[in-house]
């Protein structure tokens, strides 16, 4: 079969290799879409990440398609089964499991390779995280699910107060999932803040009452007066907390979500005098990657305007050099078919 394996630094290949087979508990997927990611982007910019994948090893984590194998002692599903899979999945016996914090698991398990015609999930992946899709709702919306949850648990983990105004700093994947978050949990009204206008313009579709463009004013002061300011970083490059640091205003919580993969620096002292709160917060839990398939095929949320591009198999490498434009893609769809 045809799939795209990683070896390093934007060392991205399109090669054959051996159809996988199902073993005890698993299922083998025929993928009909997969998304590019913001992680997937940045790991093949740096070539590798330390908990998820180290090359050579096929690539890509979104994903959603046709069950054509079923391993022995699988019961939750059938071949011809439409299915969304987790690329990752909990032990549901260390203490972070015991307390519903399920994405902290000490061992998580992961599973990548979206880019392919076919894929292996493992059994326990199977088991707690893979899910059928409802009849009508496209592959390419469910393999949005996983992305909509990580904007789902940041609100959630969040737990914005009556008295507090939200901002989301960076409207890519991860920015415009939280607005879409925000807006179901009835948190209004939500600013935006993105320097390309198209991811603006989507901003408004997900949900944002006011989206500004940092290089032409301040977005902190188009926050609801007399109420706390709450940030949500979305961007994930290294000096954009420190930034926030500088120009947000005092008592200000940031909650962190971009994912920042290069070293970055910032001055404590900035938060102190602030008297700011920092939290950071990871992924999501099953129950919440279960509810944002729900929310997607309830059509609560608008998935056309997040898949900008379709290509095949043997455009990936190409699309990951076109995905740092922000005027030209949001998520990439891959049909391995195509």
């Amino acid at each position: 079969m045809t799939a795209a394996v990683l070896y390093g630094k934007e060392d991205l290949r399109i090669e054959q290799v051996p159809v996988p087979s199902a073993g005890p508990g698993e299922i083998v997927v025929s993928v009909a879409a997969a998304l590019t990611c913001g992680t997937d982007l940045k790991v093949y910019r740096r070539g590798y990440h330390a908990k998820m994948l180290k090359p050579p090893i096929p690539f890509g984590h979104e994903l959603a398609g046709t069950v054509v194998e079923v391993g022995k002692g699988v019961r939750k599903f059938r071949v011809a089964d439409r299915v969304v899979a987790l690329n990752s999945a909990p032990c549901d016996a260390c203490y972070y499991c015991r307390h519903n914090q399920q994405n902290l698991c000490d061992d998580l398990l992961f599973n990548n390779g979206a880019y392919a015609e076919y894929i292996r999930i493992p059994a326990r992946i199977v088991e707690k995280d893979t899910l059928h899709v409802p009849d009508g709702v496209p592959f390419e919306h469910a393999a949005l699910t996983e992305p909509l949850a990580v904007g789902v648990h940041a609100v959630e983990k969040a737990a914005l107060k009556g008295d507090e105004a939200p901002l989301v700093v960076g409207c890519g994947p991860v920015g415009l999932a939280v607005i879409a978050a925000l807006r179901l949990k009835g948190i209004r009204p939500i600013v935006a803040a993105d320097f390309s206008p198209k991811r603006r313009e989507l901003a408004v579709k997900m949900g944002a009452d006011v989206v500004v463009n940092p290089a032409q004013g301040s977005p902190y002061a188009k926050l609801e007066p007399g109420k706390r300011a709450a940030i949500f970083e979305c961007v994930g490059v290294p000096g954009v907390l420190q930034q926030m640091f500088e120009q947000v205003p005092r008592d200000a919580r940031v909650v962190v979500v971009g994912v920042c993969m290069e070293p970055d620096t910032i001055e404590p002292m900035f938060g102190i005098v602030k008297e700011l709160s920092l939290q950071f917060v990871l992924g999501y839990t099953p129950e919440e990657f279960a509810r944002s398939l729900h929310l997607l095929a309830d059509g609560k949320v608008d998935a056309p305007s997040l898949i900008t591009g379709k290509i095949g198999l043997a455009d990936v490498k190409g699309a990951f050099e076109e995905l740092g434009n922000p005027e030209r893609h949001t998520k990439i769809l891959v049909e391995p078919w195509r």
